[in-house]
């Protein structure tokens, strides 16, 4: 069992969403940080208030000098960084999607090998699975192979994965990937062109006027497991802690799934405003149903997530309100945009 307390720790996209998160989580645990960020999608911002705490290398991960400058001296690796983004990114990119997560996986696996790292984990995503439109999809692991993702973003994710195994089985160094269903929280991006569901409805709700509307893809039926930021952060540092080996295991929240619709309606009864859902079925909406089937994660880590959904989407709410505010961007029809999933 690995003990991070102490250790120096990297986090590749620590500028981002979910690393600046799990940043501050191994800072609180004692770990020295060190953060690998382009912050092409990161943000400084996000690590002001630990700025003093990390060292931060503001490298290219997708060149071999960057990985082996990012590694140098390194005990573990948290590797979140990858070209990313909502359904318009993901159905629309495609070199874009796989070429500059693959040379980074690449590139920072051999620069762990070579620098004697212990330990390499992987996050990779629910878009490895196949994304069916029959009813329930509650995928569990084995259900990757055989291999058939809808995206080339979910394409350099496998690709990730397979390289993970390989380095585990060839090299002494303890790999493993995490497949991360629909993290969501504050510090998302609120780009309309490029943030997920959550954000998006989010942003939507603070700035429609009451008695406005807002605009969903699809008829909004599609249902979701969402997991909240700082339950998903412990997960991944569990797994490290525990090790696994080379393998891929989920990581996500099958506790409360819930539809796009009644998410959209939790959202506006945060607001406290009189707010109708409308929809746009020509758009795209992704797969009917999907979650994580959690059952091999909570044997492997001995660990489930804690925070209700309610009580995320508060906190995600509020987050967003804030953000606006100060950016003095809450204004009544100050753009046309629709929510992403």
């Amino acid at each position: 069992m690995t003990d991070l307390q102490k250790d120096t720790v990297l986090v590749t996209g620590g500028g981002g969403f979910i690393g600046s998160h799990l940043t501050e989580h191994l800072v609180d645990r004692g770990a020295d940080v060190v953060v690998a960020d382009d912050f092409s999608r990161g943000r400084l911002a996000n690590l002001d208030h630990l700025l003093e705490e990390v060292a931060l290398e503001p490298v290219d991960l997708t060149t071999r000098e960057g990985c082996v400058r990012a590694v140098e001296g390194v005990d573990h690796v948290f590797h979140l960084a990858a070209s990313v983004g909502g359904i318009h990114y993901i159905t629309s990119e495609n070199v874009g999607g796989l070429t500059p997560s693959v040379l980074m996986n690449h590139h920072l696996l051999e620069a762990a090998r070579r620098e004697g790292v212990d330990t390499f984990l992987f996050a990779s995503s629910a878009c490895i699975y196949r994304q069916q439109h029959d009813g329930l999809n509650e995928f569990s692991e084995d259900q990757a192979v055989p291999a058939d993702p809808h995206s080339t973003y979910g394409w350099a994710k496998i690709l990730g994965e397979v390289a993970c195994e390989a380095y585990h089985t060839d090299c002494d160094i303890e790999t493993g990937s995490v497949r991360i269903f629909n993290a969501y929280g504050p510090r998302e991006s609120l780009d309309p062109e490029s943030s997920h569901v959550i954000p998006s409805l989010c942003r939507k709700a603070v700035e429609t006027p009451d008695g406005g509307s807002i605009e969903l893809f699809g008829d909004g039926t599609q249902e979701r497991g969402f997991i909240y930021v700082t339950d998903l952060v412990e997960g991944l540092v569990q797994a490290t802690e525990v090790g696994l080996g080379g393998e891929a295991i989920n990581l996500g929240n099958a506790q409360e799934v819930v539809t796009i619709n009644e998410l959209a309606s939790r959202i506006i009864d945060l607001s406290g405003k009189n707010i109708a859902i409308e929809h746009d079925r020509s758009k795209p909406t992704g797969t009917d149903r999907y979650c994580a089937d959690t059952e091999r994660m909570r044997d492997r880590l001995n660990w489930k997530p804690r925070v209700p959904l309610e009580e995320g989407l508060r906190r995600t709410y509020q987050w967003v309100e804030r953000e606006l505010t100060a950016a003095g961007e809450v204004a009544a029809g100050r753009e046309e945009w629709v929510t992403h999933d």
